[in-house]
């Protein structure tokens, strides 16, 4: 009877939980349903300012709030895409963008796992060719060591 009881109120739960999410797009008439689709994908290219971790469909701060709305009208006012960036940018920053374009203050952003990759490459390589060096030296037994060795097994065979 528990079971079926946690099931049910399960169940009634994820359908309440569906109906409380809502987009920040349902408070906005969109001239146009592809205006909609852009300015959807166009907010989500977009960090919020204020959160630095969500994009701006995702944050519910007041700053992502006005943002989308800026974006929304710029969208359904025939703004390209690439205006829109260039404006979110002029205003706050390359920060707001995910993917930053490729330029001289970006190389490290987009080479630098690269050259870290190529680094531990190289400190894994130099770390096995050392590791091959000593136990081939490890390995090789001087004359005096070898003929010591022998006589350690020579007593102990005598011995029993």
């Amino acid at each position: 009877m528990k079971i079926i009881t946690k099931f049910l109120l399960t169940c009634v739960s994820l359908v309440f939980a569906g109906s409380v999410m809502a987009t920040p797009v349902d408070t906005y008439e969109f001239k146009s349903e592809s205006n909609q689709e852009r300015a959807l994908s166009l907010s989500s290219e977009l960090r919020c300012p204020q959160c630095q971790n969500q994009n701006l469909v995702d944050s519910n701060s007041p700053v992502a709030k006005d943002l989308r709305l800026e974006v929304y009208k710029m969208v359904d006012n025939g703004q390209t895409d690439a205006e829109i960036i260039d404006f979110m940018t002029s205003r706050y920053g390359k920060f707001v963008l995910y993917k930053p374009k490729l330029d001289s203050e970006t190389y490290i952003l987009w080479l630098g796992p690269f050259g870290l990759l190529i680094l531990a490459l190289f400190i894994g390589f130099i770390f096995v060719r050392k590791q091959r060096i000593q136990e081939s030296e490890s390995t090789t037994l001087s004359t005096e060591q070898q003929a010591e060795l022998d006589a350690l097994l020579n007593n102990d065979k005598t011995a029993n």
